[in-house]
Protein backbone atom coordinates (compact mmCIF):
# COMPACT_ATOMS: atom_id res chain seq x y z
CA UNK A 1 0.00 0.00 0.00
CA UNK A 2 3.04 2.50 1.13
CA UNK A 3 4.42 1.64 -2.44
CA UNK A 4 1.34 2.31 -4.46
CA UNK A 5 0.63 5.68 -2.71
CA UNK A 6 3.84 6.48 -3.24
CA UNK A 7 4.05 5.49 -6.83
CA UNK A 8 0.61 7.61 -7.58
CA UNK A 9 2.10 10.58 -5.94
CA UNK A 10 5.15 10.52 -8.52
CA UNK A 11 3.36 9.98 -11.33
CA UNK A 12 1.34 13.32 -10.22
CA UNK A 13 4.02 15.15 -9.85
CA UNK A 14 5.77 14.22 -13.41
CA UNK A 15 2.03 15.45 -14.77
CA UNK A 16 2.19 18.29 -12.85
CA UNK A 17 5.65 19.57 -14.61
CA UNK A 18 4.40 18.31 -17.76
CA UNK A 19 2.13 20.48 -18.04
CA UNK A 20 3.88 23.40 -16.57
CA UNK A 21 6.12 22.74 -19.25
CA UNK A 22 3.72 22.69 -22.03
CA UNK A 23 2.67 25.78 -20.72
CA UNK A 24 5.93 27.86 -20.85
CA UNK A 25 6.30 26.52 -24.27
CA UNK A 26 3.03 28.24 -25.83
CA UNK A 27 3.74 31.15 -24.18
CA UNK A 28 7.52 31.54 -25.70
CA UNK A 29 5.82 30.06 -28.76
CA UNK A 30 3.06 33.33 -28.51
CA UNK A 31 5.87 36.05 -27.69
CA UNK A 32 8.25 34.38 -30.81
CA UNK A 33 5.01 35.55 -32.88
CA UNK A 34 4.60 38.92 -31.77
CA UNK A 35 1.17 38.35 -30.54
CA UNK A 36 -0.57 38.62 -26.95
CA UNK A 37 -3.80 39.06 -25.28
CA UNK A 38 -2.98 43.09 -25.11
CA UNK A 39 -2.82 43.00 -28.79
CA UNK A 40 -6.51 41.95 -28.87
CA UNK A 41 -7.49 45.11 -26.93
CA UNK A 42 -5.00 47.68 -27.39
CA UNK A 43 -3.37 47.58 -31.07
CA UNK A 44 0.62 47.80 -31.50
CA UNK A 45 1.97 51.22 -32.07
CA UNK A 46 3.18 50.19 -35.95
CA UNK A 47 -0.04 48.76 -36.89
CA UNK A 48 -1.91 51.95 -35.72
CA UNK A 49 0.66 53.93 -37.80
CA UNK A 50 0.45 51.66 -40.63
CA UNK A 51 -3.23 51.97 -40.78
CA UNK A 52 -2.98 55.70 -40.37
CA UNK A 53 -1.08 55.65 -43.47
CA UNK A 54 -3.40 53.48 -44.85
CA UNK A 55 -6.34 55.18 -44.13
CA UNK A 56 -5.52 59.07 -43.22
CA UNK A 57 -7.66 61.23 -41.85
CA UNK A 58 -9.74 63.71 -43.94
CA UNK A 59 -7.58 67.13 -43.33
CA UNK A 60 -9.31 69.68 -40.89
CA UNK A 61 -10.24 72.94 -42.67
CA UNK A 62 -8.78 76.14 -42.11
CA UNK A 63 -10.48 78.84 -40.42
CA UNK A 64 -9.58 82.28 -42.38
CA UNK A 65 -9.60 85.33 -41.18
CA UNK A 66 -10.25 88.00 -43.04
CA UNK A 67 -7.66 90.25 -43.64
CA UNK A 68 -8.04 93.87 -42.47
CA UNK A 69 -6.75 96.13 -44.57
CA UNK A 70 -4.17 98.25 -43.27
CA UNK A 71 -4.39 101.46 -41.39
CA UNK A 72 -3.04 104.28 -43.31
CA UNK A 73 -2.65 107.82 -41.58
CA UNK A 74 -2.49 110.14 -43.78
CA UNK A 75 0.60 113.18 -42.76
CA UNK A 76 -0.62 116.27 -41.41
CA UNK A 77 -0.22 119.14 -43.44
CA UNK A 78 -0.80 122.78 -42.51
CA UNK A 79 -1.18 124.87 -45.59
CA UNK A 80 1.17 127.56 -45.48
CA UNK A 81 -0.23 131.58 -45.90
CA UNK A 82 0.83 132.86 -49.64
CA UNK A 83 2.89 135.42 -47.65
CA UNK A 84 4.61 133.00 -45.27
CA UNK A 85 7.86 134.17 -44.44
CA UNK A 86 10.65 131.71 -45.68
CA UNK A 87 13.45 130.27 -43.44
CA UNK A 88 16.39 129.47 -45.92
CA UNK A 89 18.88 126.69 -44.58
CA UNK A 90 22.07 126.21 -46.52
CA UNK A 91 25.14 123.72 -45.47
CA UNK A 92 26.03 120.15 -45.68
CA UNK A 93 24.22 117.14 -44.95
CA UNK A 94 24.27 118.86 -41.02
CA UNK A 95 22.03 121.51 -42.36
CA UNK A 96 19.73 119.25 -44.28
CA UNK A 97 18.99 117.43 -41.07
CA UNK A 98 18.78 121.04 -39.19
CA UNK A 99 15.94 122.03 -41.86
CA UNK A 100 13.95 118.67 -41.12
CA UNK A 101 14.01 119.89 -37.54
CA UNK A 102 12.60 123.14 -38.63
CA UNK A 103 10.33 122.05 -40.62
CA UNK A 104 8.94 119.67 -37.53
CA UNK A 105 9.40 122.77 -35.28
CA UNK A 106 6.76 124.80 -37.27
CA UNK A 107 4.77 122.52 -39.09
CA UNK A 108 1.70 124.30 -37.40
CA UNK A 109 2.33 127.61 -38.10
CA UNK A 110 0.84 129.06 -41.96
CA UNK A 111 3.20 131.96 -41.45
CA UNK A 112 6.62 130.18 -41.50
CA UNK A 113 8.05 128.12 -44.67
CA UNK A 114 11.28 126.56 -44.52
CA UNK A 115 13.01 125.93 -48.01
CA UNK A 116 15.97 123.62 -47.59
CA UNK A 117 18.84 124.55 -50.13
CA UNK A 118 21.44 122.85 -48.44
CA UNK A 119 24.19 120.28 -50.22
CA UNK A 120 25.21 117.54 -48.59
CA UNK A 121 28.30 117.57 -49.80
CA UNK A 122 29.50 120.58 -49.75
CA UNK A 123 32.26 122.81 -47.35
CA UNK A 124 34.87 125.28 -47.41
CA UNK A 125 37.68 122.69 -48.67
CA UNK A 126 36.20 121.66 -51.73
CA UNK A 127 34.69 125.20 -53.57
CA UNK A 128 35.81 123.78 -56.75
CA UNK A 129 32.88 121.17 -56.07
CA UNK A 130 30.54 123.80 -54.66
CA UNK A 131 31.17 127.09 -53.88
CA UNK A 132 28.55 128.91 -51.12
CA UNK A 133 30.59 132.21 -51.25
CA UNK A 134 29.60 132.64 -54.98
CA UNK A 135 25.90 130.60 -54.72
CA UNK A 136 24.53 132.03 -51.66
CA UNK A 137 23.67 135.22 -53.38
CA UNK A 138 21.68 134.17 -56.14
CA UNK A 139 19.81 131.85 -53.66
CA UNK A 140 19.01 134.79 -51.43
CA UNK A 141 17.88 136.62 -54.06
CA UNK A 142 15.74 134.15 -55.58
CA UNK A 143 14.26 132.87 -52.13
CA UNK A 144 14.21 136.51 -50.55
CA UNK A 145 14.06 134.89 -47.28
CA UNK A 146 13.35 136.64 -43.55
CA UNK A 147 16.10 134.73 -42.50
CA UNK A 148 19.10 132.58 -43.02
CA UNK A 149 20.84 129.56 -41.36
CA UNK A 150 23.76 127.93 -41.84
CA UNK A 151 25.56 125.15 -41.29
CA UNK A 152 28.61 124.18 -42.66
CA UNK A 153 31.66 121.79 -42.04
CA UNK A 154 31.18 118.46 -41.35
CA UNK A 155 33.18 117.49 -44.93
CA UNK A 156 35.96 119.70 -44.23
CA UNK A 157 38.38 117.54 -42.75
CA UNK A 158 40.82 116.92 -45.11
CA UNK A 159 43.41 118.61 -47.42
CA UNK A 160 42.94 121.90 -48.83
CA UNK A 161 43.70 123.17 -52.10
CA UNK A 162 45.70 126.67 -51.68
CA UNK A 163 47.07 128.00 -55.16
CA UNK A 164 49.59 125.30 -56.53
CA UNK A 165 50.16 123.47 -53.55
CA UNK A 166 47.45 121.21 -51.48
CA UNK A 167 47.61 121.86 -48.16
CA UNK A 168 47.71 118.83 -45.31
CA UNK A 169 44.40 119.55 -42.58
CA UNK A 170 45.53 121.95 -39.09
CA UNK A 171 48.53 123.69 -41.00
CA UNK A 172 49.49 127.33 -40.99
CA UNK A 173 48.20 128.29 -44.72
CA UNK A 174 45.13 125.36 -44.26
CA UNK A 175 44.15 127.82 -41.06
CA UNK A 176 44.57 131.18 -42.53
CA UNK A 177 42.92 129.92 -46.00
CA UNK A 178 40.22 128.30 -44.03
CA UNK A 179 39.39 131.15 -42.32
CA UNK A 180 39.15 133.63 -45.34
CA UNK A 181 36.81 131.35 -46.45
CA UNK A 182 34.69 131.54 -43.37
CA UNK A 183 34.92 135.13 -43.70
CA UNK A 184 33.60 135.43 -47.19
CA UNK A 185 30.31 133.65 -46.36
CA UNK A 186 29.97 135.85 -44.16
CA UNK A 187 30.35 138.95 -45.95
CA UNK A 188 28.60 137.37 -49.05
CA UNK A 189 25.36 136.82 -46.67
CA UNK A 190 25.90 140.41 -45.37
CA UNK A 191 26.17 141.87 -48.80
CA UNK A 192 22.82 140.36 -49.62
CA UNK A 193 21.50 141.91 -46.85
CA UNK A 194 20.21 138.84 -44.32
CA UNK A 195 19.83 138.11 -41.61
CA UNK A 196 21.22 135.08 -40.38
CA UNK A 197 22.58 132.70 -37.94
CA UNK A 198 25.67 130.60 -38.19
CA UNK A 199 24.57 127.06 -36.37
CA UNK A 200 28.24 125.15 -34.84
CA UNK A 201 29.24 121.87 -35.60
CA UNK A 202 27.96 119.38 -32.55
CA UNK A 203 30.54 116.94 -30.91
CA UNK A 204 31.42 113.23 -33.14
CA UNK A 205 31.86 109.85 -32.22
CA UNK A 206 36.04 110.17 -33.52
CA UNK A 207 38.01 111.91 -30.11
CA UNK A 208 40.08 113.66 -33.21
CA UNK A 209 37.02 114.27 -35.11
CA UNK A 210 35.63 116.04 -31.98
CA UNK A 211 38.64 117.76 -31.39
CA UNK A 212 38.42 119.29 -35.04
CA UNK A 213 34.62 120.39 -35.12
CA UNK A 214 35.78 122.59 -31.48
CA UNK A 215 38.39 124.48 -33.67
CA UNK A 216 35.79 125.15 -36.66
CA UNK A 217 32.93 126.22 -34.52
CA UNK A 218 35.56 129.07 -32.67
CA UNK A 219 36.12 130.22 -36.31
CA UNK A 220 32.65 130.15 -37.17
CA UNK A 221 31.50 132.08 -34.29
CA UNK A 222 34.33 135.08 -35.48
CA UNK A 223 32.71 134.78 -38.91
CA UNK A 224 29.37 135.33 -38.09
CA UNK A 225 29.84 137.82 -35.30
CA UNK A 226 31.98 139.43 -37.52
CA UNK A 227 29.37 139.55 -40.35
CA UNK A 228 26.40 141.09 -38.52
CA UNK A 229 25.24 137.40 -37.73
CA UNK A 230 24.33 135.20 -34.50
CA UNK A 231 26.41 132.07 -33.78
CA UNK A 232 24.54 129.07 -32.37
CA UNK A 233 26.39 126.97 -30.24
CA UNK A 234 24.81 123.29 -29.76
CA UNK A 235 27.80 121.31 -28.38
CA UNK A 236 26.28 120.87 -24.97
CA UNK A 237 23.04 119.45 -26.32
CA UNK A 238 24.92 116.31 -27.85
CA UNK A 239 27.65 115.54 -24.95
CA UNK A 240 26.93 114.33 -21.34
CA UNK A 241 28.30 116.35 -18.33
CA UNK A 242 32.19 115.14 -19.03
CA UNK A 243 31.97 117.31 -22.41
CA UNK A 244 32.00 113.63 -24.11
CA UNK A 245 30.36 112.40 -27.05
CA UNK A 246 26.75 110.36 -26.56
CA UNK A 247 24.50 108.26 -29.03
CA UNK A 248 21.39 108.39 -26.68
CA UNK A 249 20.61 111.83 -24.30
CA UNK A 250 17.36 113.93 -23.64
CA UNK A 251 15.15 115.59 -26.38
CA UNK A 252 13.94 118.70 -26.17
CA UNK A 253 11.58 117.52 -23.77
CA UNK A 254 13.57 116.01 -21.89
CA UNK A 255 13.29 112.31 -22.64
CA UNK A 256 16.23 109.99 -23.21
CA UNK A 257 16.07 109.13 -26.98
CA UNK A 258 18.47 107.95 -29.65
CA UNK A 259 20.47 111.09 -30.88
CA UNK A 260 22.80 110.30 -33.50
CA UNK A 261 23.14 107.44 -35.54
CA UNK A 262 25.58 104.42 -35.49
CA UNK A 263 28.16 106.27 -37.64
CA UNK A 264 28.76 108.27 -34.58
CA UNK A 265 28.07 111.94 -37.32
CA UNK A 266 24.66 111.91 -38.73
CA UNK A 267 21.62 112.50 -36.25
CA UNK A 268 18.16 111.00 -35.63
CA UNK A 269 14.95 112.47 -36.22
CA UNK A 270 14.71 113.71 -32.31
CA UNK A 271 18.66 114.53 -33.00
CA UNK A 272 17.58 116.59 -35.79
CA UNK A 273 14.62 117.76 -33.67
CA UNK A 274 16.95 119.16 -30.96
CA UNK A 275 19.33 121.32 -33.71
CA UNK A 276 16.10 122.93 -34.97
CA UNK A 277 15.21 123.50 -31.41
CA UNK A 278 18.78 125.58 -30.33
CA UNK A 279 17.98 127.98 -33.29
CA UNK A 280 14.11 128.50 -32.65
CA UNK A 281 14.66 131.43 -29.85
CA UNK A 282 16.72 133.27 -31.88
CA UNK A 283 15.23 132.92 -34.72
CA UNK A 284 11.53 134.14 -33.23
CA UNK A 285 13.73 137.39 -31.80
CA UNK A 286 14.90 137.67 -35.99
CA UNK A 287 11.64 137.85 -37.28
CA UNK A 288 10.00 139.85 -34.07
CA UNK A 289 8.24 137.36 -33.09
CA UNK A 290 9.62 136.41 -29.30
CA UNK A 291 7.07 137.61 -26.39
CA UNK A 292 8.11 140.66 -24.68
CA UNK A 293 7.95 138.76 -21.26
CA UNK A 294 11.29 136.34 -22.25
CA UNK A 295 14.34 138.03 -21.15
CA UNK A 296 16.34 140.16 -24.05
CA UNK A 297 12.85 139.35 -26.36
CA UNK A 298 11.41 142.92 -25.84
CA UNK A 299 13.87 143.84 -29.21
CA UNK A 300 11.44 144.57 -32.15
CA UNK A 301 14.35 147.77 -32.07
CA UNK A 302 17.14 147.24 -35.36
CA UNK A 303 19.91 144.49 -34.09
CA UNK A 304 23.02 146.33 -33.02
CA UNK A 305 21.43 149.27 -30.94
CA UNK A 306 21.43 148.67 -26.97
CA UNK A 307 18.00 147.99 -25.62
CA UNK A 308 16.53 151.01 -23.78
CA UNK A 309 15.44 150.82 -20.32
CA UNK A 310 11.73 151.43 -19.57
CA UNK A 311 11.09 154.80 -18.53
CA UNK A 312 10.99 155.93 -14.76
CA UNK A 313 7.03 156.53 -13.75
CA UNK A 314 6.44 160.18 -13.49
CA UNK A 315 3.37 159.98 -11.01
CA UNK A 316 4.39 161.04 -7.83
CA UNK A 317 4.54 159.09 -4.68
CA UNK A 318 1.44 157.85 -2.29
CA UNK A 319 1.36 159.40 0.85
CA UNK A 320 1.94 157.30 3.37
CA UNK A 321 0.87 157.67 6.88
CA UNK A 322 3.91 156.03 9.17
CA UNK A 323 3.42 155.42 12.75
CA UNK A 324 6.66 156.65 14.97
CA UNK A 325 8.58 154.07 17.04
CA UNK A 326 8.17 154.78 20.56
CA UNK A 327 10.06 153.34 23.75
CA UNK A 328 8.08 151.29 26.76
CA UNK A 329 10.15 153.11 28.99
CA UNK A 330 10.88 156.43 29.66
CA UNK A 331 13.07 158.12 27.09
CA UNK A 332 15.15 159.80 30.12
CA UNK A 333 16.58 156.21 31.50
CA UNK A 334 18.64 156.36 28.06
CA UNK A 335 20.28 159.17 27.97
CA UNK A 336 17.33 161.03 25.54
CA UNK A 337 14.40 163.09 26.25
CA UNK A 338 12.61 162.92 23.10
CA UNK A 339 10.85 159.28 21.86
CA UNK A 340 12.60 157.64 18.84
CA UNK A 341 12.07 159.88 15.60
CA UNK A 342 10.64 162.44 18.07
CA UNK A 343 11.08 165.94 16.42
CA UNK A 344 9.32 169.22 15.97
CA UNK A 345 7.67 167.93 12.54
CA UNK A 346 6.32 164.67 13.90
CA UNK A 347 5.79 166.04 17.65
CA UNK A 348 3.35 168.88 15.26
CA UNK A 349 -0.10 168.45 16.31
CA UNK A 350 0.36 165.94 18.79
CA UNK A 351 -0.40 166.15 22.47
CA UNK A 352 2.55 166.66 25.05
CA UNK A 353 3.63 163.58 26.99
CA UNK A 354 2.29 165.43 30.47
CA UNK A 355 -1.22 165.33 28.50
CA UNK A 356 -0.92 161.84 27.33
CA UNK A 357 0.40 160.61 30.69
CA UNK A 358 -3.21 162.27 32.39
CA UNK A 359 -5.19 161.41 29.08
CA UNK A 360 -7.57 158.59 29.44
CA UNK A 361 -6.66 154.95 27.90
CA UNK A 362 -8.89 154.57 25.22
CA UNK A 363 -11.64 151.48 25.64
CA UNK A 364 -9.98 148.06 23.50
CA UNK A 365 -6.13 149.30 24.55
CA UNK A 366 -3.72 147.10 25.20
CA UNK A 367 -2.70 149.20 28.58
CA UNK A 368 -6.13 149.33 29.59
CA UNK A 369 -7.13 147.13 32.56
CA UNK A 370 -10.56 148.43 32.89
CA UNK A 371 -12.67 145.95 34.54
CA UNK A 372 -15.95 145.20 32.84
CA UNK A 373 -13.64 145.52 29.66
CA UNK A 374 -14.31 148.35 27.14
CA UNK A 375 -14.65 150.79 29.59
CA UNK A 376 -12.17 153.68 29.30
CA UNK A 377 -10.02 154.77 32.12
CA UNK A 378 -7.63 157.86 33.51
CA UNK A 379 -4.21 157.00 32.14
CA UNK A 380 -2.56 157.44 36.06
CA UNK A 381 -0.19 155.25 37.17
CA UNK A 382 -0.71 155.45 40.61
CA UNK A 383 -4.54 153.98 39.71
CA UNK A 384 -4.90 150.18 41.08
CA UNK A 385 -7.43 148.45 39.06
CA UNK A 386 -8.82 145.67 40.90
CA UNK A 387 -10.30 142.80 38.91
Amino acid sequence: MAFRRLATLILALIVIGAGMAVMRTGAAMAQDQGWSLRDLLFPRRQERAQSLERFPPPPKAKKQRAKRPPVVVAPRTVEKAPDARVILVIGDFMASGLADGLEAAFEDNRAIRIVDRSNGSSGFVRNDHYDWTKEVGPIVEAEKPAAVIAMIGSNDRQQMQVGETRETMGSAAWTTEYKARTQALGKALAAAKARFLWVGMPAFKSAKATSDMLAFNDIYRAAAQDNGGEFIDVWDGFVDETGAFVTNGPDINGQPVRLRGDDGINVSKAGRRKLAFYTEKPLMKILGLASPAEPGAASAQPAGEPVKPPEAATAPPAAIDRTVPMLLSDPALDGGTELLGGSAESRAGQPSREAAKTAAVPAGRADNFAWPAGKAVPNDKTTAVNP
